[in-house]
Formats: structure tokens, C-alpha cells, sequence
């Protein structure tokens, strides 16, 4: 690809993955860096001279806080950075000060990720927040609590990157139980994909401190 380079900085693979999906959309023609700590991020950052736009988790391995995001914008102040963060809403305010063009939590949906992406990258100006990503969160956060605890843990499963067949060893149970689990799951949170699911159990930030999970 010949277009300008974006970074997408994210320690889980599947949120990964769903935020380069939007950053093609968004950007057909552009190179995608991806970065699953903070140290290749900073490396992608001073090393990609044509870098237009960085996608950012701001609880990566190596960052603490809004350390990462301050070090990032040090290097490339230049560069606009979208925030899609677990973080609380609340926290906007303080990623634009030290740096961040924009600030979507991770209970927003593609097709959101996607324009803040088309925005940033025509320097268009940012939308007013609104309280309606708290009010998604909330909403979020009702429909897990009606998981069943098996339910539970195959999300948390799905959150950790697992395979069926992984989760399904980890659970001793089969992988068709596993399966219809997933489906029931998806139905209770109005979900359609595994991505999705993923991108679900991280809006809540079951452990935002490390990319560690919960036993189970």
C-alpha cells in the first residue's frame, strides 16, 4: 500500500484486529503499524516518517496511565491520536490535555471507531461529547450481569483470545456446549460476532490494569 502509515497500538488481538478493520475502512489506502505494547509503539512512532494518524489503548504493557499517550505525542506531537480506551468516560478531558485529538470509549461500535478515523485524518473538528457512551456502558454492564456464570467464563475466554476448543478444555466441558453458550451469550448482549464479544467484555475493563484476566 502506497498511503500514509497509521498506528494501531492495542495489546488484545481481537481489539486489535477490529480496529484495523475500521482503520482499512476508514483508510483504504493506508500501511498499518500495529503495536501490542508500548515500546513498539514508540518505535513505530520514530520510525515511520510518514505516519498520519495513531489508534491508542491507553492500557498497553509499558504505559501507566496517560504515560503512554504523553510519550507518544513528545515524539510525534504533529500526528493527531485517537483514544479508544476502557477507561472511564470522565478520562476525555484529561487524554485531550496531554495529547489526544479525540476520546471514544471501547463500547463504541465500528462504524463510530470509523469516523473518528476519517475525521482526524481530514483534521475535521471533533463532535461535542455526549453522555450516551456512559449510558452504553451501563447498558453493557446490565446485560453481562444476566450471564449465567459458565456464560462468564466462556466470555472471559473469548476476552483472552482462546478457541473453542480452548476454552472448552479449560472448562471441562465440550466444545459443542462451548458453542451454544457462545450463542446464548451473543443473544443476551445483541451481539453477532466473536469480535464483537470481545469488544463487549473489554468496554467494561474486567482488568484494566494488565493484560492478565481474572481466574476462573
Amino acid at each position: 500500500m502506497n498511503g500514509p502509515a497509521i498506528l494501531v497500538a492495542d495489546d488484545h488481538p481481537a481489539f486489535r484486529a477490529a480496529l484495523a478493520l475500521a482503520a482499512r475502512r476508514a483508510a483504504p489506502g493506508a500501511r498499518l503499524l500495529e503495536a501490542g505494547d508500548l515500546a513498539t509503539a514508540l518505535h513505530h512512532v520514530r520510525e515511520a516518517q510518514d505516519l498520519a494518524l495513531i489508534l491508542l489503548d491507553l492500557g498497553m504493557p509499558g504505559a501507566s496511565g496517560f504515560s503512554g499517550l504523553a510519550q507518544l505525542h513528545a515524539e510525534r506531537p504533529g500526528t493527531p491520536i485517537v483514544v479508544i480506551s476502557a477507561a472511564n468516560p470522565e478520562a476525555a478531558g484529561a487524554a485531550r490535555a496531554y495529547g489526544a485529538r479525540s476520546f471514544l470509549s471501547k463500547s463504541a461500535d465500528l462504524g463510530e471507531i470509523e469516523a473518528a478515523i476519517v475525521r482526524a485524518l481530514g483534521d475535521e473538528p471533533e463532535p461535542e461529547p455526549v453522555p450516551a457512551q456512559e449510558e452504553a456502558v451501563k447498558r453493557m454492564a446490565a446485560d453481562i450481569a444476566r450471564l449465567t456464570p459458565t456464560q462468564l467464563k466462556v466470555l472471559l475466554g473469548v476476552l483472552e483470545g482462546k478457541l473453542n476448543k480452548q476454552i472448552a478444555h479449560g472448562l471441562g466441558i465440550s466444545e459443542a456446549t462451548v458453542k451454544g453458550h457462545m450463542t446464548a451469550l451473543m443473544r443476551k448482549l445483541g451481539v453477532h460476532n466473536r469480535t464483537q464479544v470481545a469488544l463487549a467484555a473489554r468496554a467494561l475493563a474486567l482488568d484494566p490494569a494488565s493484560a492478565r484476566l481474572p481466574e476462573i
